[in-house]
């Protein structure tokens, strides 16, 4: 894709790869490793220097799958494990256990994955409710977006949301965005009773005020053109501190957030991360289907994460 000289061009993940340039490798886990873009991407992670991956999972498989790929994994710790419920149970305890300092997801599904992790006597759990965000660097925004949440938590009450709404504000300051403009989703600028996300953003906006949620500015309802178009702010007269600057995108529920995360990547040329917050370390959880790129990029969240002051947090004690 090429690049006209007025749009801005995708540097977020260029610059955040220099700043992580020459820092000790973190030990990532990587959750049953087996696909070949599992692997590809571990083998990346260690050319870059970025990590020292752990693949965890059955140890044949994994050579095996190595050797069809011709891929080179003699430098990567393997920790066996039978299946995918297995590697993700060891893979928890080892991040417990400070063995590892990220957990990757592999070839097995998010559900396997975030059970274990969520589980309340033997998970990563905090008293922060977990919630993706989808971190993208998309042509002619000039500046990255986050998008939450698109992954986890399907229909979010206010309780939920609340903290959804604190977890990418927390991660936009790791991220190097010292005040972001959060912009509380909706079809619509206005309150509307009959629409529950209009009610959601009134009270989440009011929370704010009250201090409740700290460290951005917080407005809504907005509609996604006005959260991002300061032309069309000011065409429909809606007067917002976020002024169609929005740093960070809150949606109504997780199809709309994975709806609109993937219509920036697949029809808008995002460049896009994903990372989990509010478990005892960074959690990484992509698609089965993403590429190689999504991968590395989510690793770097979450190691720039670490770097930025992430606290491994220990039970019910808030995580960021």
């Amino acid at each position: 894709m090429t690049t006209s000289a007025t749009t801005p061009a995708l540097h977020f993940f260029d610059d955040l790869a220099a700043t992580l340039h020459g820092t000790p490798p973190l030990p990532v886990g990587i959750i049953y490793p087996c696909s070949a873009v599992s692997l590809r991407a571990a083998c990346e992670l260690l050319r870059r220097r970025l990590a020292q991956p752990v693949l965890i999972g059955p140890a044949a498989r994994i050579r095996e799958i190595a050797q069809e790929e011709a891929l080179d994994i003699t430098a990567c710790r393997i920790v066996e494990a039978i299946d995918d419920a297995q590697a993700a149970q060891r893979g928890v305890r080892m991040a417990r256990d400070g063995e590892v300092a990220v957990l990757m997801k592999g070839a097995l599904h998010s559900r396997v994955y975030l059970h274990e992790i969520g589980h309340h006597e033997g998970g990563l759990r905090t008293d922060r409710w977990m919630s993706h965000v989808y971190v993208l660097d998309l042509p002619g925004v000039g500046r990255p977006l986050l998008v939450s949440d698109g992954a986890v938590n399907i229909a979010p009450d206010l309780d939920v949301r609340r903290d959804i709404v604190r977890n990418a504000i927390d991660l936009a300051h790791m991220l190097g965005i010292a005040c972001p403009r959060v912009a509380l989703l909706s079809a619509v600028e206005t309150v509307n009773p009959g629409l529950q996300s209009t009610l959601d953003a009134a009270i989440i906006c009011k929370m704010a005020d009250r201090g409740q949620i700290t460290g951005g500015i917080v407005d809504g309802p907005l509609a996604f053109d006005n959260a991002l178009s300061p032309e069309a702010a000011r065409c429909k007269g809606v007067h917002s501190p976020i002024g169609g600057q929005a740093d960070i995108l809150i949606v109504p529920d997780l199809e709309a957030g994975n709806i609109l995360a993937k219509q920036m990547t697949f029809l808008g040329g995002a460049q896009a991360a994903g990372i989990v917050l509010g478990a005892r370390v960074p959690v990484i959880l992509t698609s089965r289907a993403d590429s190689l790129s999504t991968r590395v990029l989510s690793c770097m969240v979450a190691i720039s994460m670490i770097r930025n002051g992430y606290r491994i947090a220990g039970p019910g004690v808030d995580a960021a």
